[in-house]
């Protein structure tokens, strides 16, 4: 049967879930990484989450990764029947991480719509000389082998019995929350996941794959099974317990019954103590009623036990309600629709409102304005709540972060401690998707530049362990992620010689720069610090091209260090690119936007505040400060603006510590922005980072201020 349904509409739901149990088992793995042993608890997640994801990439035919999950299910099974005390912890680390990352591959590939073409016949072969060699130091000490761990290949669905004495017989209700996608499959991957241990099964609905109306009756009336095995409930529940199920009902049946099946059920009659005595009453009046049919049986009534720590109540006023699951899983697409439209919304909501027609004289516009201000008032609100929406923990890109170091530091004979601070903070889901490279990078050059090998950190009067701190702070509208080393940190003077040996600095000498701008070199395209080449370095190339990436979204990089204590590197990004708030000006006949956090004072200034160098550089003395003066109508060639500038207004803006002026013509005042890319046929001018529509129709360019420097 599994070779004739169609596995199209489950593919979204099968990455979805099998890449959090990825992510769930390298999480564990990293918190416990360091220790001596895994412990019973840890080993039995292990082993659920790989069997999950064996049972359900053998239902989709995924077959390398079938095997490979179950040739990792089999060192867990082993770990957790016999519990060694001598298995190579380190290995074994490794072994999880090349299965989790080969998974991984594959599960990218098949995002991407291509076949899971990779082989995992070497990994597969290393993991089983590892069993061996826990198998035979498992022998050595005298301890009992546990049966193997079978994969029987599905090639019909039929279980034929094959009872013995210590068989037993279960019927089963698994119920699943009314809100669950695609219960059937989810149904059907229940009874794929007992084949290894059912003797006999046979369940209700029973064209659970095909017949798609089945998950109605499922989610109406619960799925039913009767099962034959060896294996206890508690092994039983923790097979079949998976997303989506809100409860199972389980008890041991007789053999007749299970004969019997579906013909004639159980008739247990479940009471409650929790219950209160209506219910309790209607449950006496059902077992009296049964009672005049048949004379009762051993094993008919079942009473349910209180749960752990809450006293016995035997009556309450009110039953209480099962709570209902209160969120659903939406497709990201979906989601960039819904925020065009929202953004479309801002942009209609300023046409209606900065309408011409509105400014004729003598209009009586008291009631329009109520109305207009509780327009504004929901569209606000309904934005705030779709950006909510969008907004992810950054929690997944730290656990990133942390398995590279890992990877990164044994590989390279350090001994690092990775902390993580903040990680719950949220970000825009397509911010998160452009900084994690960027983020990556700088973890990189942390670990292989900065934190030094333990002989030199203890020359040095440090511990031989170097740490690495990975912060994350929402702070005005804005994210800092901050990379935090004590390394070696960066000699400003050593940063200036080599950028001037390069040809990056022209004639200007190291008096002309602070260290904070030295420590920037960094950045240039071109430059490296690192005179030995490793697999880890830039080779030159990278710093440059995060900067360039964390500049698209927006961001700005800024570096500082000590000498000798390490180095502190912090991405400044906003919580969203949709829309923000801006501040809409004129210059001649072009409209132009800057974002309203950039702008630190808006003035007049005179004649006397300016200083005209001879080579045609401007300046304005803001308070005994010279900053340098930008004129958009000169950087852009833009026609009839005013040079006069008593006439025109400077806006002063400030960018990673540097200020300057911007001379335009006229403010039109701030407004919500929603900001649209450039189109591509345009090339790509330095200092404009996007455009946007006004209320009126007209097109406005959005100012990159660091582009301005």
């Amino acid at each position: 049967m599994a070779e004739e349904f169609n596995t199209e509409g489950m593919l979204d739901m099968y990455l979805y879930e099998n890449r959090q149990l990825l992510e769930q088992l390298e999480a564990t793995m990293l918190e416990k990484k360091d220790d001596d042993k895994f412990d019973d608890v840890t080993i039995g997640e292990f082993f659920r989450v790989m069997h999950t994801i064996k049972g359900s990439s053998g239902i989709m035919m995924f077959d390398d990764i079938t095997k490979i999950a179950h040739k990792l299910e089999d060192v867990f099974y082993y770990l957790r029947e016999t519990q060694p005390d001598n298995v190579p912890q380190l290995e074994l680390v490794d072994y999880i991480f090349k299965v989790a990352d080969f998974i991984s591959g594959e599960f990218d590939k098949i995002g991407n719509g291509d076949a899971p073409d990779g082989s995992s016949e070497q990994l597969i072969k290393q993991i089983e000389d590892f069993l061996v060699k826990i198998k035979s130091n498992m022998s050595e000490s005298g301890v009992e082998l546990p049966p193997e761990n079978k994969y029987v290949e599905p090639e019909q669905f039929y279980i034929a019995p094959v009872a013995v004495q210590s068989s037993k017989y279960y019927y089963i209700i698994m119920n699943y929350r009314k809100d669950t996608d695609m219960v059937n499959i989810r149904a059907y991957t229940a009874t794929y996941s007992l084949k290894e241990i059912a003797e006999e099964l046979f369940y209700e609905p029973q064209d659970i794959v095909s017949d798609e109306k089945c998950g109605e009756i499922i989610l109406a009336e619960g799925f039913k099974m009767f099962l034959q095995t060896k294996s206890s409930i508690e092994e039983v529940k923790s097979l079949i317990d998976g997303s989506g199920v809100e409860s199972i009902d389980m008890h041991e049946c007789t053999k007749e019954e299970f004969e019997h099946g579906f013909e004639i059920e159980p008739a247990k009659i479940i009471i409650d103590l929790d219950s209160d005595v209506e219910t309790i009453e209607n449950n006496q009046k059902i077992k009296d009623e049964a009672a005049k049919s048949k004379e009762p049986e051993p094993g008919d009534y079942v009473i349910k036990s209180k749960e752990p720590g809450k006293p016995k109540q035997l009556a309450k006023n009110t039953q209480a309600k099962p709570e209902q699951q209160s969120f659903i899983s939406v497709n990201i697409k979906k989601m960039d629709e819904l925020m065009d439209l929202i953004g479309e919304i801002v942009i209609a909501q300023s046409v209606v409102l900065q309408n011409q027609d509105l400014k004729v004289p003598g209009l009586n516009l008291s009631n329009f304005q109520k109305a207009a201000a509780q327009l504004t008032k929901f569209t606000s609100e309904l934005q705030d709540v779709i950006m909510s929406m969008r907004m992810v923990s950054l929690t997944n890109t730290f656990q990133k972060m942390n398995r590279v170091v890992f990877d990164i530091y044994r590989k390279l004979g350090k001994q690092i401690d990775m902390q993580m601070i903040g990680a719950d903070t949220e970000v825009d889901k397509n911010i998160i998707e452009r900084i994690s490279d960027p983020l990556m990078h700088l973890i990189r050059n942390s670990v292989d530049h900065g934190i030094e090998t333990p002989e030199e950190r203890v020359r040095k009067g440090k511990s031989e362990r170097g740490t690495i701190v990975l912060e994350a702070k929402n702070e005005g509208g804005k994210v800092f992620i901050s990379v935090r080393d004590d390394g070696n940190g960066l000699n400003a003077s050593k940063l200036y010689n080599k950028a001037k040996k390069n040809g990056l600095l022209g004639d200007k000498l190291e008096s002309d720069f602070t260290k904070k701008e030295m420590y920037q070199f960094i950045t240039y395209p071109g430059f490296s610090t690192k005179e030995e080449v490793t697999e880890y370095s830039g080779r030159g190339v990278g710093m440059d091209v995060v900067v360039k990436n964390i500049q698209e979204v927006g961001g700005v990089l800024d570096i500082d260090s000590e000498e000798g204590n390490g180095s502190v590197m912090i991405l400044k990004i906003p919580l969203t690119l949709a829309i923000i708030n801006g501040i809409v000006m004129t210059v001649g006949n072009s409209t132009f936007v800057v974002e309203t956090s950039a702008v630190k004072e808006i003035m007049s200034v005179k004649e006397e505040n300016l200083i005209h160098e001879p080579n045609g550089e401007e300046f304005v003395m803001v308070r005994g400060e010279c900053l340098p003066v930008v004129r958009l109508e000169e950087r852009y060639g833009i026609s009839n603006a005013s040079t006069d500038i008593h006439s025109g207004i400077m806006i002063i803006l400030e960018h990673e510590g540097q200020k300057l002026g911007m001379f335009v013509d006229k403010m039109l005042g701030e407004q919500e922005i929603v900001v649209k890319p450039i189109p591509s046929y345009i090339k790509k001018i330095k200092g404009l980072s996007g455009c946007t529509q006004l209320g009126d129709g007209r097109i406005a360019l959005i100012i990159d201020t660091g582009g301005l420097f």
